[in-house]
């Protein structure tokens, strides 16, 4: 079944090439289609498209669909192009001409937009609660450890004393930024684009208003030129802020694997988060640190080859947009699982105690010496050249206790208003919203 058929056939390798893996990857749209029908539909019969008594046999039957792709048992039958043509078939079977009414004032090209915001928008959701996760867990670190001293490095060279529950606050903060990022993207998504047709809108007399309400959205794509001008745009912006979020937890592995290995061991990863060699029978590797590493820099690529895409085209639709579902949809995923994984490693790991006391890091305290003769009345670039001399005449010591006080630093962390901070940003999503509009739906 082909939405646009005319009367005629296509070869049947074009049939296949243009299709692509369109009916696998719309298995994930499913359910956001049927949401995005029951709005239109409810929409058509408020402006008089559509009969009530078809609307009331209508939603019966959309509903339970949507039940069946929420529970995973929608399908898209063999020679059924994509998730329209098999909602669309599905009506028809059921109920005759009346399914065949539901395309009214409609384009695919539409349908795949409000499809893929819808989509997104729930990602984003479940994304969001497991960026809260790992948060709270590196808080809770954070405060846990915040009095274990290690080395802070600059250039890789021992700089000043640092802490665990400092290292790992700062990445809890780090997501706070990379939630403001997705807090953008959420707000790209999160406009209604249904009722733009093929970009250029329908002599239908739509209500485009009711049915961004019905759907949630805070708002219109209005223009409907722009509404499909946002396919690729809309991808584009949530991959940047999921390889903003993918360079901070990349990040944080980076450092897992350098903390844990024996020339810093600060860290201790238990054996099973670990595993080892074929040949070398003391090894115990940080694969999982590792592999998220490399998951995170994939992740860092696709804006880069969404725009590959869709960098050159013009206003309107091209049939190149139908690769950005193989970039897009996969994001999500991989990017949930490196969180899910890291909040793991980070719970069980174990943390070392007495690094500083190490000699090979006594030079880390070089600067405390500096302040407390400063602090004696010394002037700083006095201070400063008494204590190099002292470290390259091979006599420095340091027996004082550090003393940070200001805000964010090793004796103050702080970690209650980043805490606060990301609160804020939570808040502004608004999924409660969107939440009670769909369940609205399809009750």
């Amino acid at each position: 079944m082909k939405l646009w058929d005319k009367g005629f056939e296509i070869d049947g390798r074009i049939e296949a090439f243009t299709i692509g893996k369109d009916r696998e990857l719309d298995l994930q749209l499913a359910p956001f289609d049927i949401l995005g029908t029951i709005a239109h539909i409810t929409m058509l019969a408020q402006v008089g498209l559509l009969p009530r008594e078809d609307l009331d046999r209508l939603l019966p039957e959309l509903k339970t669909l949507y039940r069946d792709a929420a529970e995973g048992r929608f399908e898209i039958e063999d020679g059924i192009e994509d998730v329209h043509s098999q909602v669309e078939l599905l009506l028809t079977r059921r109920l005759g001409d009346i399914g065949k009414k539901v395309h009214t004032g409609r384009s695919r090209n539409d349908q795949v937009l409000v499809d893929l915001k819808l989509f997104a928008r729930s990602r984003i959701e479940r994304t969001v609660g497991k960026v809260q996760a790992l948060f709270e867990t590196l808080q809770a670190a954070s405060e846990r450890y915040k009095d274990v001293l290690i080395p802070g490095y600059t250039h890789l060279q021992v700089a000043m004393p640092s802490s665990v529950g400092l290292w790992l606050g700062a990445y809890a903060e780090s997501l706070c930024d990379d939630l403001v990022v997705l807090k953008a993207a959420w707000d790209v998504a999160n406009q209604n684009p249904l009722g733009s047709a093929a970009g250029y809108g329908s002599s239908a007399p739509l209500d485009r208003t009711m049915t961004t309400r019905l759907l949630g959205f805070d708002d219109l794509d209005y223009n409907v030129v722009y509404a499909q001008m946002t396919r690729g745009r809309m991808e584009r912006t949530v991959a940047f802020a999921y390889a903003s979020l993918a360079e901070t937890v990349g990040r944080l592995a980076v450092d897992g694997c350098l903390y844990s290995s024996q020339n810093f061991g600060f860290i201790h990863l238990p054996d099973a988060l670990t595993t080892g060699s074929s040949i070398m029978p003391h090894k115990k590797n940080p694969d999982v640190f590792e592999l998220v590493r490399a998951h995170c820099n994939k992740l860092q690529g696709v804006p880069g080859d969404i725009r590959l895409l869709t960098g050159n085209l013009p206003s309107g639709y091209f049939r190149d947009m139908q690769l950005l579902k193989e970039l897009f949809f996969p994001l999500f995923d991989e990017m949930d699982d490196c969180l899910d994984i890291v909040d793991f490693a980070v719970r069980n790991m174990e943390v070392v105690r007495g690094v500083m006391d190490d000699p090979k890091y006594k030079l880390a305290f070089s600067v405390e010496e500096v302040n407390h003769r400063v602090a004696a009345g010394v002037p700083f670039r006095d201070a400063y050249r008494q204590v190099a001399d002292e470290i390259r005449a091979g006599s420095f010591d340091y027996h004082g206790t550090l003393h940070h006080t200001h805000e964010g630093s090793l004796g103050n962390l702080c970690n209650d208003r980043i805490h606060a901070k990301m609160e804020r940003i939570l808040s502004g999503f608004g999924f409660g919203k969107v939440s009670a509009a769909l369940e609205n739906l399809v009750r």
